[in-house]
């Protein structure tokens, strides 16, 4: 019975990605957990928490859930959702420090965008440490005594979450095409929702294919290089759907100016709707409609004490610490995705975001003014 709830949680809330799913928070308790068992906390996520109590399974641990509003961590994180009140409150009020002799609490890694490790301490005395990215690696993490691999650092779109990501705007967008196709184009209806979900999974399973032409190398170093770019890849999708409406029009014989013309506007809306913000749509690019994406990461290599956070935090794997010199270095710095983390977290404020004209931004803005849905960066709740 736990396995068909969890199936059908998984599916509902695919389908309504974009709404928030809350559940209830506070402290759970998975296998028979003791006072030297780990703590592990993690947002409010209906379809994460059940994600990772399904993890979890056969080892002894506590759970705490932090109110992130029913938003997934990374998103929670970043927006302002998931803060550092948040997880002190449950910190404090779930009973955790009655149940353990140890201060010592497990976080995703990708809460680091918005909870510094650092003023939790300060105001708890808990020592935070970043697990990995993905829920089905923490077994592997604890029993390599907390140690993280590259791999478990990094953040990755494979063809299962692409698929997730498909679904996840194809179910919205088809509901609203059919509701207007109803009143405007009812012939069309059918046609007209498969069209929808074709190109959804279209966009998303192909992904691979025309991933290198997303690149935005050429707006970091300031010069323009060829980058067929979000808009590029829109088109060439147009013209695919375009084409195979085509054909179809034609083994049929209905291929006229009018249907070209109506099959034409709706599979270029279709297009459009799909993939209106499709680096955002994915783990491994900033979104194309918000101005962070210019931003870079600058390292001041005065200010580096190579205490690692930046590396334990990265979800690109863009850091590495050379832990004799004490510094720390950016080899894989193309692959950033301007989240974040490492300027929130580092102690000596070595990092900051610099923008295309030069400007350093500070790291305490970063940590105070955090990115909403519409690429603006307000002040956090908490």
């Amino acid at each position: 019975m736990d396995t068909l709830r969890f199936y059908v949680a998984t599916v509902a809330e695919t389908l309504l990605r974009m709404l928030p799913f809350p559940t209830r928070t506070g402290l759970y308790a998975i296998g028979r957990p003791g006072p030297d068992s780990p703590v592990l906390l993690t947002c409010n996520f209906h379809l994460t928490v059940e994600r990772v109590k399904r993890a979890l399974r056969g080892v002894d641990c506590w759970l705490l859930v932090a109110n992130s509003r029913g938003i997934n961590v990374w998103c929670a994180a970043t927006g302002g959702l998931l803060t550092n009140h948040d997880v002190i409150s449950v910190l404090k009020t779930s009973g955790i420090e009655e149940r353990v002799h140890h201060r010592e609490v497990i976080l995703p890694q990708l809460a680091a965008t918005g909870v510094e490790a650092k003023l939790i301490r300060q105001k708890t005395h808990w020592k935070v440490l970043w697990g990995p990215v993905e829920a089905k690696d923490i077994p592997g993490y604890l029993a390599a005594g907390k140690q993280k691999t590259a791999a478990m650092r990094r953040v990755e779109f494979p063809w299962l979450r692409r698929l997730e990501m498909a679904v996840a705007w194809g179910f919205p967008i088809s509901a609203v095409t059919a509701l207007v196709a109803w009143f405007v184009w009812r012939a069309a209806l059918v046609p007209l929702v498969a069209l929808v979900w074709l190109v959804a999974l279209l966009v998303f399973l192909a992904f691979p294919l025309y991933e290198r032409f997303l690149s935005t190398e050429g707006v970091h170093k300031g010069f323009i290089v060829f980058d067929f770019g979000q808009s590029g890849v829109q088109v060439f999708l147009w013209v695919l759907v375009m084409a195979a409406s085509l054909l179809i029009g034609q083994m049929t014989g209905g291929l006229t100016w009018g249907y070209a013309l109506r099959w034409g506007l709706a599979s270029l809306l279709v297009v459009v709707m799909v993939s209106i913000d499709l680096m955002g749509s994915t783990p491994i690019y900033k979104s194309g409609l918000h101005e962070d994406r210019l931003l870079s990461v600058r390292l001041d290599r005065d200010l580096c004490k190579g205490a690692g956070f930046c590396e334990d935090v990265c979800p690109r794997d863009c850091f590495e610490v050379d832990r004799e010199a004490r510094k720390a270095t950016r080899p894989r710095a193309d692959a950033c995705v301007q989240c974040g983390a490492c300027i929130v977290q580092c102690p000596f404020d070595a990092l900051s975001f610099a923008t295309p004209s030069g400007e350093i931004i500070p790291p305490a803005d970063i940590r105070t003014y955090k990115l909403n849905l519409m690429g603006r960066r307000i002040k956090a709740a908490g």
